[in-house]
């Protein structure tokens, strides 16, 4: 039991780290990144590579480029930069601007191209077998028992949530949140006051490929294989689903969706027995999901817990009469973003 409450922490928080990332993509920039998972692979592919040294010796019997024995945490650090500069890549050609389902299609094409260019080419990361034998971190240093390693990991995994959470929410509600928020809602309107659409989406994207990288890097380091099974575009569409049930633009509201259909829908059964012939249990969740799914967006599209509404309170000691006071007003809309201003 202790092992197995120990895995779904871990994985809690990675889905976690994954939701909010492309939370913050879709949800806050409006993005429709239906590609994320490559980014979440790349991070992935990097910290194995890093840690499984040549492929000689004990690992001559899968093939992949470079491989080197690097010391952690930086396989951690690289895989975070790796979906970053992925992140920058892909977005110097789908984030022009264009209609948000051009967008969407141009990302979907992009993950399934490179899903087939991984698993085609073998001596690239191994083909379709994947990489396997990555060493778990300070596993030949800490002399404790699997059970106490699992849950030193899921605190370890707990500690990064709490950071990237609270960065988060600084940044969100901070000038250059706003701007993102402005450019979402109205491109048109922001750029009048200088905002520039695509740098502010080309931010947010690479600022959410970095936390899908590390996300992808504490998770290959935790089941220490990956393949490209590991990443077919409906481990996206799990991700995506859990943003929209839990609240789009709404990290709190992230962590009930992921909670809600990362673990107990996806996670969950698959420690349980095994119902009826091999496979259906599988069908059933992604049944169930995409009802759920169906009907949150007819009953409830804003989530559980939908984007919250900030208010600021104008200087004290500047309004003298009406007119100063709707121009006040006027000013705080167009500068701060804010959805609402009090009085």
């Amino acid at each position: 039991m202790s092992f197995y409450l120990s895995t779904l922490a871990v994985y809690f928080g990675i889905d976690l780290l994954s939701a909010w990332s492309l939370n913050l993509q879709f949800g806050f920039a409006g993005v429709p990144n239906f590609a994320f998972i490559i980014f979440q692979a790349v991070g992935a592919y990097t910290a194995a590579i890093l840690t499984l040294g040549p492929d000689t010796g004990i690992n001559s019997f899968q093939r992949y480029f470079f491989g080197a024995s690097l010391p952690y945490p930086f396989p951690l650090i690289f895989a975070t930069l790796a979906g970053g500069a992925l992140s920058y890549l892909i977005g110097s050609f789908s984030l022009k601007r264009m209609r948000r389902d051009y967008q969407a299609a141009v990302l979907l094409i992009v993950s399934l191209i490179a899903i087939q260019v991984v698993s085609t080419v073998v001596r690239f990361l191994n083909g379709s077998n994947g990489l396997t034998g990555i060493p778990k971190p300070f596993s030949g240093v800490l002399n404790i028992s699997v059970a106490a390693y699992q849950w030193s990991y899921a605190a370890y995994v707990g500690v990064i949530c709490v950071i990237i959470y609270f960065i988060l929410r600084r940044l969100l509600r901070s000038g250059w949140g706003r701007a993102v928020r402005a450019v979402r809602d109205h491109e048109d309107a922001a750029a009048t006051l200088g905002l520039n659409g695509t740098k502010v989406r080309m931010q947010v994207f690479v600022f959410g490929g970095m936390i899908a990288g590390l996300s992808g890097g504490l998770l290959v380091q935790f089941i220490n294989a990956w393949s490209p099974a590991s990443w077919s575009y409906a481990e996206t569409f799990g991700i995506l689903t859990a943003v929209i049930i839990g609240g789009v633009a709404n990290n709190k509201g992230a962590i009930v969706g992921t909670l809600l259909v990362q673990i107990i829908f996806l996670q969950l059964p698959s420690f349980l027995p095994q119902i009826g012939y091999p496979g259906l249990t599988a069908a059933l969740q992604w049944v169930v999901i995409a009802s759920i799914w169906l009907i949150f967006m007819a009953v409830r599209p804003r989530g559980i817990i939908p984007e919250a509404r900030y208010k600021v309170k104008p200087p004290k000691g500047l309004i003298t009469h009406d007119g100063d006071k709707a121009e006040l007003l006027l000013a705080n809309l167009a500068t701060s973003g804010k959805d609402k201003v009090t009085k």
